[in-house]
């Protein structure tokens, strides 16, 4: 019987293989800048024709080659980065698979010129295709040049499918982008049809960020750092008013290598916590440092893909990074920059925990206002403790503060149209969406309850029963253990009635037999637009139709006391869906808007 099992000649392997590793010429230019940065390279230039179908050539004053190295380094699996398996676990270099070269060469016509810093000639190799064509002395800098050229011209069906130049143009782009943000001491230059593109010296970060991404969108990130035993990042984070409406200016490191990871860029997502309008993604820059023993970057040819020893470990870990620094900064948008639901009297709310950092957050925000006295100073607690009802209204007795400070806590705020908090600060006027702030106030709480924190319910005189659809039912079913943690008492009484013995505190007297019925509506309508966990679905569901309505009038101590809860949450600038809860108008806009020059 003929055999039909047979061992591909190396020509036809190697350009099978090719594939993996140089999948468009943005591949080749990559594997070539992360060779020119391993060779200890402080100045590389990259020089491109026709989208680098034509030409691709990068210029590197790194270590250089000996003669044998250069003709070694075009073989497959040749490289000087690892020798043993030890090395593959503790992988520190950018490349380390000997697959690139070897690559490239088998779908081009590649030029190499090398030399060693401690040499007087360098070395020229030539390759067509994958076969060697010569190995010569060269007069020539030190360092390497390597020039590759028609690219594919020898798999036709691989060129026809790249994009046109322009685009493939665009890839090589961000692949450059992407290395010099990773190396901002190395000096890089892009040429592309002889037009010089960029043209970086050796900066720091912060400089570079600034050279690539421009002033005025490097002016928005905000810088944070966060050192565990487990691992550390830095980086830098965009403010959620700038977010744009691509995944583009995203920007992941591992170990200074560029990579993609799904699960790291939801836990960025996830850290924003609903600050984002629905389509929008933030702009950021990360860079995760951890043990190389803990991480396999030996996942795919390209070396984007990487697996994490504890992958939900370093998910909680971004999370929770990226949460503290957004957290910690101010994020009021300006004005110029860029629903209505239901509660009962503020003088029923209990802050069932301190949230971490809300005693620092409360402080900035006496600090707003021009002085202490403008501000009632008693509805500020303490961070170790948390406020009854009766202590966040209590007040001064008139009769022991004077009539000046008595009348500026009167006027510390005001409400408008029912619907906005207009606030008097040091700098100017800050306005408040009374219903997003309530509902951040509310959806923190929920999760909170829900996580295993308390759960106060208010026992109903008179049982609600509540008709819903059988399917309706089916999910209250499904969310029963969750909704009791909110606060609800709930029987499911046959396929279509559900009897409400019970709710939480927040919802207003009156309202038990309809805020269930709005709360699934919402919760499924969130369901098909919002991909997030069902917890996280149902508490902010529960916060949008718990919360004040806009034109619900407020007494000045639930505005006050809505104000001061609002800042012991821990985002306290967004509602739940990513519209902004408060903007700042500064003292000097309103002057530039009255035409006042002092």
């Amino acid at each position: 019987m003929e055999k039909t099992i047979h061992i591909l000649p190396q020509q036809l392997a190697d350009k099978i293989a090719a594939g993996e590793v140089v999948g468009r010429p943005a591949s080749a230019v990559k594997e070539l800048i992360e060779n020119s940065i391993d060779a200890n390279a402080t100045s590389i230039s990259i020089v491109i024709k026709d989208g680098g179908t034509s030409l691709i050539q990068v210029i590197d004053n790194g270590t250089g080659m000996s003669a044998e190295d250069a003709r070694l380094a075009f073989a497959r699996h040749a490289t000087s980065k690892i020798a043993s398996y030890d090395d593959l676990e503790n992988i520190r270099t950018l490349g380390f698979r000997g697959e690139a070269l070897a690559s490239i060469a088998a779908v081009s016509h590649v030029e190499l010129r090398t030399r060693l810093q401690s040499s007087d000639v360098g070395t020229k190799v030539k390759i067509d295709g994958g076969e060697h064509l010569e190995v010569l002395p060269e007069a020539t800098a030190p360092g390497t040049i390597i020039s590759v050229r028609n690219l594919f011209y020898n798999t036709p069906g691989r060129r026809n499918f790249l994009k046109s130049p322009q685009t493939e143009y665009k890839y090589i782009v961000d692949v450059f982008q992407r290395a010099a943000l990773a190396h901002p001491s190395v000096a890089m230059k892009l040429i592309s049809n002889e037009e010089t593109i960029f043209s970086l010296p050796s900066a720091t970060l912060h400089e570079r960020v600034k050279e690539l991404l421009g002033e005025q969108l490097s002016s928005t990130l905000l810088s944070f750092e966060e050192k565990t035993e487990f691992a550390g990042i830095q980086g830098f984070l965009g403010k959620p008013d700038f977010a744009r409406k691509t995944r583009t200016e995203q920007y992941l490191y591992l170990n200074n290598r560029s990579i993609a990871n799904r699960n790291i860029n939801h836990a960025v997502y996830q850290g924003y916590e609903n600050m984002l309008e629905k389509g929008s993604f933030p702009v950021f820059i990360l860079f995760i440092n951890i043990d190389p023993h803990r991480v396999d970057v030996n996942v795919h040819p390209s070396k984007m893909e990487v697996k994490f020893e504890d992958e939900s470990s370093m998910y909680r870990f971004v999370l929770t990074s990226v949460r503290k620094a957004l957290s910690a900064s101010d994020l009021i948008p300006a004005a110029g920059s860029r629903e209505e639901h239901q509660v009962g009297n503020f003088s029923d709310f209990r802050m069932t925990t301190q949230p971490s950092g809300a005693g620092q957050r409360t402080s900035q925000w006496k600090e707003l206002f021009q002085s202490e006295s403008s501000f009632p100073k008693n509805i500020f607690p303490q961070p170790a403790t948390t406020p009854s009802a009766g202590e966040i209204f209590k007040r001064d007795d008139p009769k022991k503060s004077d009539d000046k400070n008595d009348s500026d806590a009167q006027r510390s705020l005001w409400q408008v149209h029912n619907k906005y908090i207009i606030v008097s600060t040091a700098e100017g006027i800050m306005l408040v969406d009374q219903h997003a702030a309530h509902e951040r106030v509310l959806y923190e709480r929920a999760v909170v309850r829900m996580n295993g924190g308390e759960h106060p319910s208010q026992q109903l005189l008179f049982p609600r029963s509540v008709e819903l659809s059988v399917g309706d039912v089916s999910l209250v079913s499904q969310l029963l253990p969750m909704l009791e943690s909110l606060g609800f008492n709930l029987k499911i009484f046959g396929k279509t009635t559900v009897i409400v013995d019970g709710v939480p505190t927040d919802i207003k007297p009156g309202e038990e037999g309809t805020i269930l019925q709005q709360l699934i509506d919402l919760y499924k309508e969130d369901e098909q637009s919002v991909k997030l966990e069902p917890r996280e679905r149902l508490a902010k569901s529960y916060s949008c139709k718990a919360a004040i309505k806009a034109g619900d009038p407020l007494k000045d101590d639930e505005m006050h006391a809505l104000l001061d809860q609002l800042f012991q949450t821990e985002v306290p600038f967004t509602c739940p869906h990513g519209r902004p809860v408060i903007i700042k108008l500064s003292l000097s806009e309103l002057d530039r808007r009255f035409g006042r020059t002092s």
